[in-house]
């Protein structure tokens, strides 16, 4: 199998899963959101996240995309297996540890956590807020134990079981959160219960594959291990860059709780529509190609590697540019058709779509950012990332509180958007400093090519959607139904046709993606 189809096909399998995934996820909102309104109800839901999200991402998370995929891989790519198995199982044991101490310190002090994490709610959110936290951090228990599961999943260039556990995670909260919330009338806390029951099937499902795999667990905390050591000086930067990023975010929740009540909500919202081009394109590419890239640097096919690395990251900005033009312009009538209703008001659509249109100017940058870091990961490079995202995150910072007084949220969805182009372009900057020549030309052609050809068919976009708005009664579910699937086909339809006049090379590896069917003799799309 040539390095183009096999990226094509994992990142098939991926998007297929993704697109349930998130399709779930955004059927679990629009429930939420139908029978609580975007209020501090949500607020508070939303917040809970918070604390439990950044324990799993500083422990499980960063290490996997930095620091332990990259040394497990390598370990098989040299035919030392057992090694690799034994290197897994001292990671389990010490961050299982980890994982464990820092759940029991954040339910002891979650009050004053959450003091801090939202100021600007009232004492009777605040105790919501703290009484949902203390059950979401079950969840990121089990959501390690689901990510150490894929990390070794993914190294075997395994992807489908991880993929499947992600859409199990999401149906479990959609139906059993809404049973507890409304069948047994346990309000906003039946959902954070389904959360946890969700994280332990996404755990569950993933199980068999690695004892299939034939997995080798051993209880030891053998710290002085060479590869648990070059586990910890990959890590290091990491976990400091992912602090600084998790402080990032709660000073933004901290700003936006200052704000009038369903704003926390709204940007959350905003921010996870703009989030689902990521998901299905940018992650999907990404995952399946970083063990590539690690076995290429493990092998010192550096061709090899800055062709799939190029190959990978100019066909996710041709895949997520037209999605954030559609966004952009289909704001209103997607939130609309996704949330409107029960008790989301058109205020709340307006903004949530607000929000959206700030945070889709940014979308390139951030689906960029996942080829990128893993690019950087997979010659085990973990500090140049972190150096960046430090940059970024202070520039975020910055941005923050210069545009919350003038723009409100949409200051704080904008300054997002800003720092994430900035953190693609100084990506780029240090990849090339780093490995040489990465063939910037065709990077740039294949950017303008690509905005131009969204940009005409935004044009487009916006004509159709005016024209169901201007003849049809737009307060029908249908109606809103037909105008966002018309417009979204328009753009697909004349942003490939103009791909194919502008003859992107990128249309390939995305005609490839989409269909999953792939030519024996791939044309090679790629340079070095």
């Amino acid at each position: 199998m040539s390095e183009k189809t096999g990226v094509a096909r994992a990142a098939g399998i991926l998007m297929v899963s993704m697109i349930l995934s998130r399709i779930l996820g955004y059927l679990r909102d629009v429930v939420i959101y139908a029978e609580f309104g975007q209020n501090r109800i949500t607020d508070a839901y939303n917040a809970a996240f918070s604390i439990p999200d950044f324990l799993y991402m500083l422990l499980v998370g960063g290490a996997l995309s930095s620091a332990f995929i990259p040394v497990f891989a390598s370990y098989l790519s040299t035919d030392r297996e057992e090694e690799a198995w034994e290197v897994a199982s001292i990671i389990f044991n010490l961050i299982m540890t980890l994982m464990l101490l820092g759940i029991l310190v954040g339910m002891v002090f979650t009050p004053q956590l959450i003091e801090v994490l939202v100021p600007g709610f009232s004492p009777e959110y605040t105790a919501l807020t703290v009484k949902l936290t203390r059950i979401m951090f079950a969840q990121a228990l089990f959501m390690g134990l689901s990510g150490l599961c894929m990390g070794v999943l993914n190294a075997y260039k395994h992807f489908l079981m991880p993929a499947i556990g992600s859409v199990l995670y999401n149906l479990t909260i959609v139906v059993l959160g809404w049973i507890l919330a409304v069948v047994f009338d346990l309000g906003i806390m039946g959902f954070s219960i389904g959360v946890v029951v969700g994280a332990v099937a996404n755990f569950s499902v993933q199980v068999p594959k690695l004892l299939q795999l034939g997995l080798r667990y051993r209880f030891a905390f053998n710290l002085r291990h060479p590869g648990v050591k070059k586990i910890f000086a990959l890590m290091g930067p990491v976990l400091i860059g992912l602090s600084v990023t998790q402080f990032n975010l709660f000073v933004n929740q901290n700003l936006a709780s200052t704000l009038p009540a369903g704003i926390v909500a709204a940007l959350r919202t905003g921010q996870r529509i703009m989030q689902l081009p990521i998901g299905i394109f940018a992650v999907a590419v990404a995952v399946a190609i970083f063990p590539t890239l690690t076995e290429y640097s493990a092998k010192n096919e550096m061709d090899n590697f800055k062709r799939t690395m190029s190959l990978g990251t100019r066909s996710v900005i041709f895949l997520t540019l037209p999605a954030a033009v559609g966004l952009i312009v289909l704001r209103v009538p997607i939130v609309r058709l996704l949330f409107e209703q029960g008790e989301f008001t058109h205020q709340a659509t307006l903004a949530t779509a607000h929000a959206l249109l700030f945070y889709s100017i940014g979308l390139f940058g951030y689906s960029a950012q996942q080829v990128l870091n893993r690019t950087f990961y997979s010659i085990q490079d973990t500090i140049t990332p972190v150096v960046v995202g430090v940059m970024t995150i202070v520039i975020n910072l910055v941005l923050n509180f210069t545009l919350i007084g003038p723009m409100g949220h949409g200051g704080l969805a904008l300054a997002y958007s800003i720092a994430g182009i900035f953190n693609m372009a100084a990506l780029l900057y240090f990849l090339r400093r780093k490995i040489g020549s990465i063939n910037g030309r065709m990077f740039i052609i294949s950017f303008f090519r690509s905005l131009s050809a969204a940009l005409l068919m935004g044009v487009a976009v916006y004509i159709t959607a005016g024209f169901f708005e201007n003849n049809f009664d737009m307060a029908r579910k249908v109606n809103q139904l037909i105008q966002v699937v018309t417009g979204v086909g328009v753009g697909f339809a004349f942003y490939m046709l103009l791909a194919l006049l502008f003859k992107s090379e990128e249309v390939a590896l995305a005609w490839s993606i989409f269909s999953r069917r792939f030519h024996r003799k791939p044309r090679d799309t790629g340079s070095s």
